[in-house]
């Protein structure tokens, strides 16, 4: 299906040479048309994706899992805004919460070519929120609908960009294990068209 783009889900993200294999691996071997990464080395771990314009990165920002408040939920100061561009004059280093640091790093310093977005779970829509009032219209992928629970109104009331769009919701197990009998791709497209419908109906 040459028309449908492939995400790699790999969360890559090593040192630059590593990294920089990885990218060929999922670029030029696998045809990945974009993958996810995580941020935790920072910027030069995953320079070798970023850098090929003509792909497509989601940054891990805050996942869908249980235990993901742990690290991502830490509270720290934040770097200053570069000058000129401080969104809090009372405080610009006021702590907020790692996965916010994330989302304005990559939407501030790292989205250079155009071609980021970051991953944000449905299990956290009012994180979601936050994390689209800070990165405006960046694309995002939203993981957690379905055997996870998320909130799927909560989603698309909060997370939707200026254009009403910008978010990419991942059905996963609630689709692979749809059926283990012969109707399987018949189950399969009844639970994404059943989730597309209830993505509309809250849209409008």
């Amino acid at each position: 299906y040459p028309d449908v783009p492939v995400i790699l889900d790999a969360k890559r993200g090593d040192i630059g040479s590593t990294s920089a294999a990885y990218a060929t691996a999922a670029f030029d071997v696998c045809g990945a048309d974009a993958i996810t990464l995580q941020p935790y080395l920072g910027y030069d771990a995953i320079a070798p994706f970023i850098e090929r314009a003509d792909r497509g990165m989601f940054i891990v920002c805050r996942t869908s899992n249980q235990g993901s408040d742990e690290v991502q939920g830490l509270f720290a100061a934040r770097a200053p805004e570069p000058t000129g561009n401080v969104r809090d004059p009372d405080d610009p280093t006021a702590p907020e919460p790692l996965y916010l640091q994330v989302a304005r790093l990559v939407a501030r310093d790292w989205n250079h070519a155009g071609n980021c977005g970051l991953v944000v779970g449905a299990t956290y829509p009012e994180e979601l929120g936050a994390v689209r009032a800070l990165v405006g219209d960046m694309p995002i992928l939203v993981p957690g609908v379905g055997v996870q629970g998320g909130d799927l109104e909560g989603v698309v009331r909060l997370g939707l960009d200026s254009l009403h769009t910008g978010l990419l919701i991942s059905l996963s197990r609630s689709v692979l294990y749809a059926s283990a009998d012969h109707d399987f791709a018949y189950a399969a497209r009844r639970e994404v068209m059943r989730v597309a419908e209830e993505v509309e109906r809250y849209r409008r």
